[in-house]
């Protein structure tokens, strides 16, 4: 794990094109702005750590049913 040390509007980037910005600090708490693409999911660990039992849970995805008519069709 690497560790970092950043000051209040300091950012850092991760693989160029995720930037953490440090926005704001007030006494122990520390405000941090995420720029990512929307390709990537930006989440906090409690709530990843809440999700986790409900994604398992659910049945995987199967093909649909209903397939589409060939183009020659009438």
């Amino acid at each position: 794990m690497l560790v970092l040390t950043r000051k209040l509007g300091e950012s850092l980037v991760i693989d160029g094109e995720i930037t953490i910005k440090v926005s704001q600090i007030h006494g122990n708490r520390v405000k941090l702005c995420v720029d990512a693409p929307r390709s990537h999911r930006v989440a906090r660990a409690e709530i990843r750590a809440e999700e986790q039992p409900v994604l398992a849970a659910r049945p995987p995805r199967s093909e649909p049913s209903v397939k589409p008519a060939p183009a020659n069709a009438k």
